[in-house]
């Protein structure tokens, strides 16, 4: 490297202490990282050298450095300057998304098995720089640590779930949030789309869960309140906008997976079309929260044709394997009262709403099997009791989970858990 752009940081310069903190913190705390003693500064203009297959992640760390310095370095595929290289054969001890960074007195370096890998350890080595870098221009020179970090990530599913049914954020916010998911190495972005006080997608065959499931005339201030904030809300995603966040997240190595909700908490979708309710009674999305009074009439025909439409959108939209459809805090008391839900129980063989519940769930995850998909849901999928609210003993059950269903815990004692991995399960563990 060019010994005008990185050199070492002699211990008698006492006036660039300012420009290191005494310690390099790295966010998630890596595996291992091993300190060399020194510092190692750097200036504007050094150089980064990748493959053609890590051309997006050499353009995050050139965007970084550009940000801080205020000059674009050149992305190279041979010469000197900050490495970044694939190595097959970290595959073994680091897996996909492992890395191994190095800082030492000639050179930078970040090797891993894959290109996430690679993402990964540019996350950590921008936060050996000043907290400001990247986002004030103008620095001059960096000192950062000399050290070697070796780390892989702990848990493969690394999560966080933005509910922009009950609050519409908008693209912008979402990549906003993206960004920081990225710094932090989090690898799923679990976008809840649609509940009772808001359909956010955009449904091209169904236009009205978006001309009316997306407006609500009022919000409750606070649970079990009678104050509202005194203004309508609305918003929704067109399918393009959808694809450029879908993209953006691409590029940042995360994963979408949409929450499409149903059986409950459907009420902005029964607004917009009351023949999919229960009551027959539901003509606005509900601007109150909690546990709604109206959910899908799943036992007719016409209802699972529909959510099975809108599946079928979802599905060509997100590339990901999962499809969270929710199925957490089901009002059953609509299906009790309803006499088509009971002649199709008696016909099914289903002995109470809770197995209706159940067989429902098989359906739509036999459906999204069928498609290349796998169903997920909150841990209500499995019939138990979370809420602590039914007569029902578990063994009055007759339906029973399928198995390639992720079971998503948010909710209950810990021997739930436990027992849904026991019984063959993948789990999420949200556990409030």
């Amino acid at each position: 490297m060019k010994k005008n752009l990185l050199y070492l940081l002699a211990s008698s310069l006492i006036g660039w202490a300012s420009l290191f903190n005494a310690k390099a913190q790295i966010i998630p705390q890596p595996q291992q990282m091993e300190f060399d003693g020194g510092e190692l500064i750097i200036e504007a203009g050094l150089n980064i050298v990748s493959s053609p297959e890590l051309h997006n992640e050499a353009r995050f760390l050139a965007d970084f450095l550009d940000k801080g310095f205020g000059k674009r370095p050149e992305i190279l595929q041979k010469g000197e300057g900050i490495k970044l290289l694939i190595d097959k054969g970290l595959r073994d001890s680091l897996g996909e998304e492992g890395y191994r960074l190095s800082v030492e007195t000639d050179r930078i370096s970040i090797l891993a098995s894959s290109s996430t890998g690679i993402f990964y350890g540019i996350q950590s080595f921008q936060q050996l720089f000043p907290a400001d870098f990247g986002f004030k221009s103008g620095h001059q020179k960096v000192a950062i640590k000399m050290l070697e970090i070796t780390d892989k990530p702990r848990f493969g599913w690394r999560a966080f779930m933005l509910d922009e049914s009950r609050h519409f954020m908008g693209k912008e916010q979402v990549k906003k949030l993206l960004d920081q998911m990225a710094m932090l190495k989090m690898n799923v972005f679990h976008w809840h789309l649609t509940d009772d006080q808001g359909w956010r997608i955009e449904i091209k065959k169904y236009p009205n869960l978006t001309a009316i499931g997306s407006k609500r005339k009022d919000t409750q201030v606070e649970r079990e309140s009678d104050k509202r904030f005194g203004e309508p809300h609305e918003g929704f995603y067109t399918q393009e906008e959808i694809k450029e966040i879908i993209a953006y997240a691409k590029d940042r190595h995360i994963t979408i997976v949409p929450e499409i909700e149903m059986p409950g908490h459907a009420m902005a979708a029964i607004a917009a079309y009351p023949w999919l309710g229960s009551l027959g009674t539901t003509k606005e999305v509900p601007e109150t929260f909690g546990k709604m009074p109206d959910s899908f009439n799943i036992a007719d025909p016409k209802v699972i044709a529909f959510l099975q439409d809108v599946l079928d959108e979802v599905i060509d939209l997100f590339p990901g394997k999962a499809i969270h459809i929710g199925g957490d805090e089901v009002n059953y008391e609509p299906w009790l009262k309803s006499d088509l839900v009971q002649e199709f129980m008696v016909k099914e063989g289903l002995k109470s709403p809770v197995d209706l519940q159940i067989f429902f769930t098989n359906q739509i995850s036999n459906y999204l099997e069928g498609k290349g998909k796998r169903m997920m849901g909150w841990n209500e999928i499995m019939g138990d009791d979370i809420h602590e609210e039914r007569e029902e003993s578990p063994q009055d059950i007759g339906q029973k989970l399928g198995s390639s269903s992720i079971v998503h815990f948010w909710k209950g004692d810990l021997s739930l858990i436990q027992k849904a991995v026991k019984e063959g399960y993948q789990v999420v563990n949200s556990n409030h």
